[in-house]
């Protein structure tokens, strides 16, 4: 059986992502081979290879950046025992409705249910009493990678809202509240660092309002993204949890005094496989997924051009092409397209799908030129370039590569957002498939009822106020016409 794409794969997307996000993020993930939706769990769904590959190295990205500012690895049991999330009243509250329980050991029901972990606070801070002891050990700062299960009543969509999903948790004590505040912020600069340097991803984060915080915080932190779909995407979560958990679980140390006080803990969820599903449909375009230099499966893939008589030289030279490229960048990703069974215009579509950054042509004229054609896989230039300048060009082209999607799409980002006075403006812009930026009165519990106006006129949440500095003032709430105390932001979400 050939190593090829059927016909219908490599005709590539049949709708424009301007014209049907939807179905253009169907057809994407089911041409470029990421995910197969026919598993018969609904909202439990395999990643193929290829989205697979590029998760993996956010994995490795993103554990590396934890490690640097001080967290270490732990792996913890799947299971949690009911008992655990009895313990804080808020937090079983929030989640009860969404755990898998497991009730059965083979054919013997169980003492006590096992929930299959939705979310880690409960199972780390049973072991954190243990752990913790005096104030030499705070901070203590630890991480867990792996899946999560959580029962998504509602429709699922591949990467974006699932029933399993691919994260990383890290919860870490404090001594003090501050230092606690301290990390959120730190949670912050991690998230910005991954997903606007590494990942091309651009975000805005927010301070949530109070009645849409983490079951058991203090303040929920969360970054938006949003998608063509004028809808966004909630991606890194960071929640300020204070003593809430440390004290029904007993998460204590002794100071320096002798004394035994509760710690201040802090939790950060950085979800890989969500943040995977945010950059292929950003960045994706009509002809499929384009990815960042660090994160694609392949990063440069060589086509000959060739025609039966020249066919031998071509393969030939194709191939001291391979090595000679592999010289100038050991750790690079390349494939020589050797296939004979399709075009040359069949493999351009396929890699093109595939998001391979950097197209390489090679035929006889180029062989007679001393020189190779490159093809720039976010604008589709294409460059004549010499050998013997060769070397110079790809290296500067894999640093590149990524910071011209973070152009693109960083002024992209901010022409989305629409400054609105009234509902109807608001609604205006909702339907736009833009982020409505507007005043209101609070985001804490006193404003929640103007924020059940919005969603009942308008169907989209108010997403919470910036983190970072906010440049626009609002006189008024745009719901009760009270003093604005907060500039908010509003939009529809996945």
């Amino acid at each position: 059986m050939h190593d090829t794409m059927s016909k219908e794969k490599m005709k590539g997307i049949s709708v424009k992502k301007s014209e049907d996000f939807s179905q253009w993020y169907t057809e994407l993930i089911q041409k470029a081979e990421l995910a197969d939706m026919r598993y018969n769990i609904k909202g439990m769904v395999p990643y193929r290879a290829w989205a697979s590959i590029t998760i993996k190295r956010m994995y490795e990205k993103y554990e590396r950046a934890l490690e640097k500012k001080g967290h270490l690895p732990l792996i913890m049991p799947t299971l949690i025992p009911e008992r655990n999330f009895l313990l804080e009243a808020d937090h079983v509250e929030g989640f009860s409705p969404q755990v898998f329980w497991v009730t059965h050991g083979g054919d013997k029901e169980l003492e006590e249910r096992l929930a299959l972990r939705p979310t880690s606070e409960t199972a780390l801070y049973q072991m954190y009493s243990l752990w913790i002891r005096s104030y030499n050990d705070l901070p203590f700062k630890r991480y867990v990678s792996g899946q999560v299960f959580r029962y998504e009543g509602g429709d699922t969509r591949a990467f974006f809202r699932a029933r399993e999903f691919h994260w990383i948790e890290s919860h870490d004590v404090f001594a003090t509240e501050e230092e606690a505040r301290q990390q959120v912020i730190e949670d912050m600069e991690t998230t910005y660092e991954m997903l606007q340097d590494e990942f091309a991803i651009p975000i805005i984060f927010f301070q949530r309002p109070e009645w849409d915080k983490f079951a058991g915080a203090v303040h929920t932190y969360a970054a938006d993204a949003l998608m063509d779909s004028g809808r966004v995407l909630q991606l890194p979560s960071t929640h300020l949890l204070g003593q809430n958990f440390s004290k029904p679980f007993n998460v204590t140390f002794i100071d320096k005094d002798n004394e035994e006080k509760f710690g201040y803990i802090t939790c950060y969820g950085p979800a890989i496989s969500r943040i995977y599903g945010a950059m292929i449909a950003l960045l994706g375009d009509d002809q499929g997924l384009v990815l960042p230099w660090d994160l694609a499966p392949l990063q440069i893939v060589l086509i000959p051009i060739y025609k039966t008589k020249t066919k031998d030289l071509v393969l030939e030279k194709a191939k001291e092409l391979l090595k000679t490229i592999q010289g100038y960048i050991p750790d690079v990703y390349i494939r020589l397209d050797d296939r004979d069974f399709i075009s040359p215009g069949e493999k351009f579509n396929e890699w093109e799908l595939k998001g391979v950054p950097l197209r390489i042509e090679i035929g006889p004229k180029d062989i007679e030129n001393n020189q190779i054609i490159s093809v720039n896989r976010i604008s589709g230039e294409k460059l004549k370039v010499k050998r013997d300048e060769l070397k110079k060009f790809i290296k500067e082209y894999s640093k590149k590569f990524t910071e011209q999607l973070k152009e693109k799409y960083a002024v992209q980002f901010e022409s989305q957002v629409v400054i609105a006075e009234t509902i109807d403006e608001v609604k205006k812009a909702i339907d736009d498939n833009k982020i409505a930026c507007t005043g209101f009165c609070s985001i804490d519990f006193d404003g929640e009822s103007c924020a059940e106006v919005v969603e009942k006129e308008v169907k989209a949440y108010i997403r919470g106020k910036r983190v970072d500095s906010e440049t626009r003032k609002f006189e008024k709430c745009l719901v009760c016409g009270k003093t604005a105390h907060e500039t908010v932001y509003i939009a529809r979400s996945y």
